[in-house]
């Protein structure tokens, strides 16, 4: 009987983090699943059973990821890890010009830091570490189709996915060193909490901006590709698939679609520019 294998996934508490959990444990792996609040961790236990393994994880606090990475490391008795999932994520929006800086903070600090802060404690778990002789696990970051065009507005949320695919190279190419390997999933629109809690932006902040117009479209746009998204389930597909194959694709897109992205692509940016623009509300005034 071959050795059961093992993952940490963080924001496991909703959307594409629960999803992957139940995926991953379905097919015979044991899941360390990165909640916040304890409640998240027992309602988790309850409706996915003993392989989900609840593990309290707030990517933001160093002190309670070492704990996490250490109740994991007891956990796993010997046993190494086989798959870190950097899943938790927050949608920061609003206009550049506006928006209280701090703000952006909290977007990268959520998205980008507190992956790093995760990668830090449990690599070693992986097999980054001199005179481990197992098998090396892997790095999964989720990323978003956002890390690849900047939509206006959502301008937060583009910088934390597009340096995340930097994050993702970069340390893909430091991890050679272990025979680790790092890759990012792109979901496009999937229904998933993050765009409800994204609407936690009120619109009438900036009631008195230029871009009040361009909001108003763009939250109705996001709600609306949010209902019509792909369900959690396939992107948990793509991160098996990511942990498991011989040689995974170094992004793979997940999106309802897909046009869309080819568009964005071919098309020259200016021209791509003027056509976003003019959806939004955001061309001068004649």
């Amino acid at each position: 009987m071959s050795e059961m294998k093992n993952a940490m996934i963080t924001g496991a508490s909703t959307g594409i983090g629960q999803a992957s959990a139940k995926y991953l444990a379905d097919k015979g792996w044991r899941v360390f699943a990165g909640v916040r609040k304890t409640e998240d961790a027992e309602r988790l236990s309850a409706e996915l059973g003993e392989r989900v393994r609840p593990v309290l994880c707030d990517v933001t606090d160093a002190d309670i990821i070492k704990s996490a990475a250490e109740q994991v490391h007891n956990e796993l008795q010997g046993q190494s890890l086989d798959g870190l999932v950097n899943n938790a994520g927050i949608a920061v929006a609003g206009p550049l010009l506006h928006l209280p800086p701090e703000e952006m903070t909290r977007q990268l600090d959520v998205n980008v830091t507190g992956q790093m802060r995760v990668t830090q404690a449990f690599a070693p778990l992986l097999g980054a570490r001199k005179g481990f002789a197992g098998r090396p696990g892997r790095i999964v970051n989720m990323s978003s189709v956002a890390g690849f065009h900047a939509m206006p507005i959502l301008t937060p949320y583009a910088c934390s996915k597009f340096a995340l695919e930097a994050f993702t190279e970069g340390l893909r190419r430091e991890m050679m060193l272990y025979g680790i390997d790092v890759v990012a999933i792109n979901p496009g629109p999937i229904k998933t909490p993050i765009w409800d809690k994204a609407q936690e932006l009120d619109p009438e902040q900036y009631g008195e901006t230029d871009f009040i117009k361009a909001i108003h479209r763009l939250l109705k746009f996001t709600l609306k590709s949010a209902e019509n998204g792909l369900p959690p389930e396939r992107v948990a597909q793509a991160v098996h698939a990511a942990l498991t194959d011989k040689k995974p694709r170094l992004n793979t897109v997940v999106t309802p679609t897909p046009m869309q992205g080819l568009i964005l692509k071919l098309l020259p940016t200016r021209m791509a520019d003027r056509m976003i623009a003019k959806q939004l509300g955001l061309m001068p005034s004649a």
